[in-house]
């Protein structure tokens, strides 16, 4: 499987980023023709497709609540822990590629300081699941970044051979990265465009992960059983920390990360027993 990956990381070309560009540009473009580059008007324009799309989503809230929590680190990176074991240089560009999404993400926000759906609009308007957040960090879209990095790194890792089937492959990719994004529109945490430009900037993080991983081997080490017991502490401080979010929130794919990660560390331990 491994091999696999490295090989189709190998193939891929520099022309993959001219889509995501244009597609910045353009947005950037359609922001200046309505004269919405500044905070004000861009929360404005956005405000009757908000409304929308969070009244539709939110009619399955607990779905909403659940899926959304895949843009968190902690609970994505669960379910494909046991890549460390069979696709390595999964987790070597992984690691990469966040380390990349966390500058733009960490960096765009203080730049833009956006406010938050729930700081501009009347809370009575729309549906707020879970945590009220107020902040002035709405834009872009963490949680879209994060989802966006990680399916890229896995799409490319995984893609299979002949047009056709890359393409269909592409296309599952992205529809379920819009179905996970969207949610936070759903939960009444972001703007429409916070999470479009989130998981723009979410696959260029991918891609850039994947191209820097290619040139510098700077976690080759994960690959090698030695250095297993950190992934063995690593794991288990994890999984106490999902013990704890099920404590305090109690949802179902808290439970679904929690198992994932114990098989993870089963699977992990006896590989490093066996070396």
């Amino acid at each position: 499987m491994n091999n696999k990956v490295i090989c189709n990381y190998r193939n891929l070309r520099p022309s993959l980023f001219y889509l995501p560009l244009l597609i910045l540009i353009s947005i950037s473009l359609l922001l200046y023709i309505q004269d919405a580059l500044n905070i004000h008007s861009y929360t404005q324009i956005q405000k009757d497709y908000f409304f929308f799309l969070n009244s539709k989503l939110s009619q399955l809230p607990s779905t909403q609540h659940n899926l959304t929590q895949l843009g968190d680190a902690l609970i994505f990176f669960s379910f494909l822990t046991f890549f460390i074991v069979y696709a390595p240089r999964v987790w070597e560009t992984l690691i990469t590629a966040s380390l990349v999404s966390l500058i733009f993400s960490c960096l765009l926000k203080k730049i833009f300081a956006v406010p938050r759906p729930a700081a501009v609009f009347d809370n009575n308007g729309f549906v707020i699941i879970g945590e009220k957040l107020s902040g002035h960090n709405s834009f872009p879209s963490g949680h879209s970044i994060t989802v966006f990095t990680t399916l890229t790194v896995l799409m490319f890792a995984f893609i299979p051979k002949g047009m056709k089937y890359k393409c269909l492959w592409c296309v599952v990719a992205v529809f379920i990265g819009l179905v996970l994004v969207l949610t936070r529109i759903g939960v009444g945490a972001h703007h429409p465009l916070d999470v479009i430009v989130g998981s723009v900037i979410g696959y260029i993080s991918g891609l850039l992960g994947i191209f820097i991983n290619q040139k510098y081997s700077i976690w080759a080490w994960i690959n090698n059983k030695k250095f297993y017991p950190v992934f063995i502490v690593l794991f288990s401080v994890c999984c106490f920390l999902l013990v704890n979010k099920i404590i305090n929130h109690n949802l179902t794919i808290f439970y679904l990360s929690l198992a994932s990660l114990a098989a993870s560390l089963y699977i992990i331990t006896n590989a490093y027993i066996k070396k």
